[in-house]
């Protein structure tokens, strides 16, 4: 179990962007979590709970070129703080609970003229390198449309 996180500052919740193959998705929404930056918890620490998380998988298969480009995952960051996962081999990646919504996926390319950080931008995918992207609460409803889904508010939020 993890432990619970105390916030010090109250804020809204932000809509975020997090990069992974959907291979590495799939393991995260089996299992109620999220990982990012090859495991790192300093960009975890910056979600809060009732933060929405979308996953854009530039790959199937971590590791190779087997292009996808899509949104794959969308969920609400849980009311728990990040916590180590040993996964053996000595790799103890840090975790994030997450409740994950049924979504389908969602191409990105038809989007790109609609979201906030990626119209009129010829490298559009340069700000998703760094595996973690707070966006606006514009882009976050466009890519949960394109997703099938209506995100009402959070409970309690």
């Amino acid at each position: 179990m993890s432990p619970v996180s105390t916030p010090t500052t109250e804020r809204p919740a932000r809509g975020w962007i997090a990069v992974a193959s959907h291979e590495h998705v799939q393991r995260g929404l089996a299992g109620g979590f999220m990982q990012v930056c090859h495991g790192k918890e300093g960009p975890l620490r910056r979600l809060h709970s009732g933060d929405r998380v979308v996953y854009y998988s530039p790959t199937s298969t971590f590791g190779r070129k087997d292009t996808l480009q899509a949104f794959t995952a969308l969920g609400t960051v849980a009311p728990a703080a990040p916590y180590p996962f040993d996964m053996g081999g000595g790799f103890v990646p840090w975790r994030r609970d997450v409740r994950w919504q049924p979504a389908r996926e969602a191409p990105i390319r038809p989007l790109l003229d609609a979201l906030d950080f990626t119209r009129g931008v010829r490298s559009w995918a340069a700000p998703l390198r760094f595996g973690l992207l707070g966006i606006s609460d514009a882009d976050l409803a466009r890519i949960a449309v394109a997703m099938g889904l209506d995100l009402p508010p959070e409970p309690g939020a």
